[in-house]
This record gives structure tokens, sequence and C-alpha cells, in this order.
């Protein structure tokens, strides 16, 4: 007995446990598919709201779940992009719900709506917009302007163009708290611009005079909720609200900002369609917006506009016609359990290594679900701790590719990893991570 007890160590018993949690997820789906809930018995609240956490490869000859995959530890593990694959399942089952056709003899012309200031905004693409922020209620949309841009990064170049003081006798001074966006001072200083210039970490920034301040909440990359921190005059607050969407934090209030940035890449997972929109309470802010757009790129696709509008009416259609028993799945409930599902297995495989740690959040009550919940951010800010100094070249001693502290103003004993990568990606990630030992 004492030499069976010393085979079956703890790593064992760890590694069993993963791969009891994906059985059940396994067993969840054949049973979200059998129109049943996690209990075997039907519910309307539960049919609407109970949904798989992670999800399963529609091809067979994909092997995707813990209990299977087979790690060597010499397939590289690319977890450096947030690149939000992870969403490809639920769209493969919406079918041709957003299929959209487009003759060659459509959307022709640079003009879409020479009424409205943001002349190349698509009309059907702003009524899903605003639609779609009444039903998750992240943000008001009354009385403001719609700028649509190639992406949040063009719009926020358009917003530091916007907001910069034309005939200053200096460039204006850009500031956010670390850790921020690794793309934040590149994006800033790559055109060495008249007009502004990156100056680092808010806490220490101490210049008088304007400046404008980056407030991205939820925090890419930790996570975190934001506000303002150098709260001064002459100063202007440009929000990145990427991440306020209802699977990665609970919606507390719509945000009211002047000047608030979305994008479809991590609200929908659609990066590839390049779209993104900026809410605007100032008519003449949105003008130069729409100015710099119009100098940079001469407006925005009109097709990707037009494939974003599906993608977000149907989101809409699914909560607005809840009763419909053809409506399936909704787009945030399978997001929610699948984002609730990840962030349970990587806590369990941190604590499993005892080489990391992970930050904690607070639960709070979200008003799109109705529930108390805690925050399940697009990326874990992941510590090295013990002797290792540099956490991005130790992991990536162990083929995990992910982003150094050093990009976040921050030291190097800090990475960001994406949690919104495909399910063979981040499951090969998990497993890989928990066996982890100096």
């Amino acid at each position: 007995m004492v030499q069976i007890a010393s085979v079956f160590s703890m790593r064992h018993f760890f590694v069993l446990s993963l791969a009891l949690n994906v059985s059940f997820i396994l067993r969840s789906v054949f049973e979200r598919e059998q129109g049943l809930n996690w209990f075997g018995f039907e519910s309307e609240k539960e049919r609407i709201t109970q949904r798989t956490r992670l999800s399963v490869s529609s091809s067979h000859s994909s092997i995707t779940t813990l209990a299977e995959a087979q790690d060597s530890g010499e397939r590289i593990i690319n977890l450096d992009h947030g690149d939000p694959t992870m969403y490809e399942k639920y769209w493969q089952q919406m079918g041709d719900k957003t299929t959209v056709v487009i003759p060659g003899w459509q959307s022709m012309s640079y003009f879409s709506d020479i009424s409205n200031i943001c002349w190349f905004l698509e009309p059907e693409f702003a009524k899903q917009v605003v639609r779609l922020h009444k039903v998750v209620g992240n943000a008001v949309t009354d009385g403001r302007h719609i700028v649509v841009g190639t992406g949040s990064s063009q719009l926020y170049l358009a917003a530091l163009f916007a907001l910069s003081p034309s005939d200053a006798s200096e460039p204006i001074s850009v500031v956010s708290q670390a850790p921020y966006y690794s793309s934040y001072p590149s994006m800033t200083d790559c055109l060495k611009s008249g007009l502004y210039k990156w100056a680092g970490e808010a806490h220490n920034f101490s210049k008088e005079g304007p400046y404008i301040e980056l407030v991205t909440s939820p925090n890419n990359p930790d996570g975190t909720a934001r506000h303002s921190v150098v709260n001064r005059n002459k100063g202007t607050l440009l929000h990145d609200l990427a991440y306020y969407w209802p699977q990665y934090t609970p919606i507390s209030s719509p945000a009211d900002h002047e000047l608030m940035l979305f994008t479809v890449s991590k609200s929908t997972g659609h990066a590839g369609m390049r779209i993104g929109w900026a809410i605007v309470k100032d008519k003449e802010v949105a003008k130069r917006m729409t100015k710099f757009v119009e100098l940079n790129t001469i407006g925005v696709s009109k097709d990707s506009q037009i494939r974003a509008a599906k993608v977000l009416k149907a989101i809409s259609d699914t909560y607005e016609h809840v009763d419909d028993s053809e409506v399936g799945e909704t787009f945030f409930d399978f997001s929610y359990h699948n984002m609730a599902e990840r962030w349970k297995l990587l806590r369990e495989a941190v604590e499993h290594s005892g080489m990391f740690s992970l930050p904690k959040f607070p639960p709070a009550f979200c008003t799109f679900f109705n529930q108390v919940s805690e925050p399940r951010p697009a990326f874990a800010w992941l510590k090295c701790e013990k002797d290792i100094e540099d956490c991005e070249t130790f992991l990536r001693g162990h083929k995990i590719l992910t982003r150094g502290g050093k990009h976040f103003g921050v030291g190097p004993k800090y990475v960001r990893i994406s949690m919104i990568d495909r399910d063979e990606n981040f499951i090969r990630f998990v497993k890989r991570l928990s066996t982890i030992r100096i």
C-alpha cells in the first residue's frame, strides 16, 4: 500500500481532477444539445442562462480535451496576442444567421450618409451599435455621435488628433496608469507627431499644462477597473472600453464619458473585420475624428460595416426574442461560461504549480446578468514567484510565448497571457503550466 501511495502523487491527483472537470464539461455539452440543462431537466430560465463552459471542436479529428490532449512539451504555445479565436465555436453554431451576401454593385461609393458628421458610417451599423449598447446597458448613446474606424487602433489615433490643441507650442502629453496597454507608447509616437507625445506613467506625471489621460477599463493587461489618476485642470480623458462587456466584467451601469472607444474584436470576437466605434459627446471632437479617418484612409470599409452590423444584430436578436425556440444559446451566456471555466482551470493550474500567482478580483453585481459575479478578464496577468526575475524568458524556456511586463510599463516578473485563444491551445497551456517546476 505504501508503494502504491507513493506512485499516485499529488501531481497525478491534480491531472485526474482536471480530467474530471473536462469530462463534466463534455457531458454538459451533450446535455445542452439534447435540450436538457446540466441537471437533466428543462427549465425555461435555465434554458436561457445555463450554457456550456468550454466549447468542444466540431471536428472529430481535432483532440481538444485536457484528458486526451498529448503534450510532449515540444509544441510552442503562443498566447502573446489577444487573438479572440475562442469565439469561433459560437459563430459556427449560428450558421447562416450572420451570413452576408454583398452584390458586386453594392457599396461602390465612398459615401454612406452625407447628412451625418461621420459621412462614411453605414446607417445600419450605427443602428445596431446603439441597439446592442441598450441591450447590454454598458454605454450611454442618446445625444452622442458615433464615429466608425478601422478597429479601435485607428480611432485611438483619431482621438489624439481631435483632442490635441492645433496651435500649441509643443506636443500635448499623453499618459496612462501602469500597467497600460503595450501598444499605447508605440502607437502614440510612431509618427513623431508635433501634436501629441507619449509621457508615460500617469502617477509620475507632474508637468503643468494640458494633457490627455488614457483610462482603459477593464484594464489591458491586468483586468482591473480603472479611473483617472492625474485629475488636474486642463486634462482630457479618453476612455478605452474595449473589454466593458458582460463576459469579461460585471456591468455596473452605462458608461457615460466624453469619448469612449469600443471594438468588435473583443466584444464579438471578429478581430479580422477591423471595425471599431467611438461614442463621442462633443460635436467638434467627432468632426475632427472623422477628418482624421478621412485623411488617413478616406473612410472605413462598407463591407466590414455591413458584416459587423449583421453580427451585432444577431446578438441583440437572441436577447430580444428569448422565447423563440429557434434562437439557440445567447452569445454573452456562452462567452460568460467559457471565460468562467477557463479562469477556474487556470487558477487550479497556478495553485498546483506553486510557481506563479494571479490577481484576485472582488465580485460585483452585474445588471446584465442580474447576479453577483467576478470579473473574468480576456488576459491573465501572471506573476512569476520565487527567484524568477524574467517571467517571459522563463516561460519561453517552456515553449510558452507571452508578453512581458516591460512592455506594459512594469517589471519583468509579470507577463500577459491571452485567455481567448482556441480551446486546444488554452488547454495545452493549462496542462503544461501545472507541471512547471524549477
